[in-house]
């Protein structure tokens, strides 16, 4: 019973917390209703989208027509306009495409409408990504859930006193091939590079991946005859996971430097 109730336990810590990356990381969509003459209704502006195609913008129609602004982000350039296009009880237009981990900024101008302006206070930061093939990425997403599972379960063992350096090992292979080696491959189809943390770019999530494995990697190699240090370091590094996993995912993610890529391009 008590093995049952640590794995339930650690399973539910689990799915809080990929909820929690879900609903919180840059590519989640911003959300909120706008009042049409049918009365409330939802609507979502989305934060990512492939490169393949331009990203659509869709709103329920509350006024007949209205313009989307944007301009490629960060850089400090004048937004430029597309007219809305009425398509049934909707207003929609499309976001030109960009290089992988190009990002543009957006906002809509609804004249006449309850609300003008949407968002209200803010524009909308949209990043492209290449296509990850499911064989790379349904993976990647497994190993790294199911390793943090097995890494908070050996937390809560180690706690009440177990030795835990066998589901410790595990989980420390798991985020060896779920974030050390899957996780550059899809960072690669998604963004054009293996690797943007240290050394090589602000990418958040390559540097926690990073920190959470070397964490895992010290746990483990502590030698079996320092018991209570093994614990205790089996529990840090579960408390290092579950603090990395609360970061929201793709936070400072890759990002296209537009003015280099001018600089490098024949023509510009």
């Amino acid at each position: 019973m008590k093995t049952f109730l640590l794995w339930a336990l650690a399973l539910v810590l689990m799915l809080a917390a990929a909820t929690y990356q879900r609903r919180t990381g840059p590519s989640y969509p911003v959300s909120g209703e706008l009042q049409t003459p049918a009365g409330a209704r939802p609507y979502e502006l989305s934060r990512s989208h492939v490169t393949t195609s331009g990203a659509p913008v869709r709103i329920p129609a509350a006024v007949p027509a209205g313009t989307l602004l944007w301009r490629r982000y960060p850089l400090d350039e004048p937004f430029r306009q597309i007219p809305l296009t009425r398509i049934g009880d909707e207003l929609a237009a499309v976001l030109p495409p960009q290089p992988p981990a190009g990002k543009v900024e957006y906002y809509l101008e609804l004249p006449g409408a309850a609300t003008s302006r949407l968002p209200a206070d803010r524009t909308v930061v949209l990043r492209y990504r290449g296509e990850v093939p499911l064989v790379a990425l349904i993976p990647h997403i497994i190993f790294m859930f199911l390793s943090m599972l097995i890494a908070v379960r050996a937390a809560l063992g180690a706690a009440t006193g177990r030795d835990e350096g066998r589901l410790a090992w595990v989980a420390l292979t798991g985020f060896t091939i779920g974030g050390l080696i899957l996780g550059p491959i899809v960072q690669k189809y998604a963004f054009g590079a293996y690797w943007t943390g240290w050394q090589f770019g602000p990418d958040l999530t390559d540097d926690k991946t990073a920190f959470m494995w070397l964490a895992w990697l010290i746990a483990c190699l502590l030698p079996r005859w320092r018991p209570r240090w093994r614990r205790a370091l089996i529990v840090t590094a579960a408390v290092v996971t579950v603090a990395v996993y609360l970061i929201p995912h793709s936070a400072q993610g890759s990002e296209l430097d537009y003015t280099r890529q001018e600089a490098t391009t024949p023509g510009q």
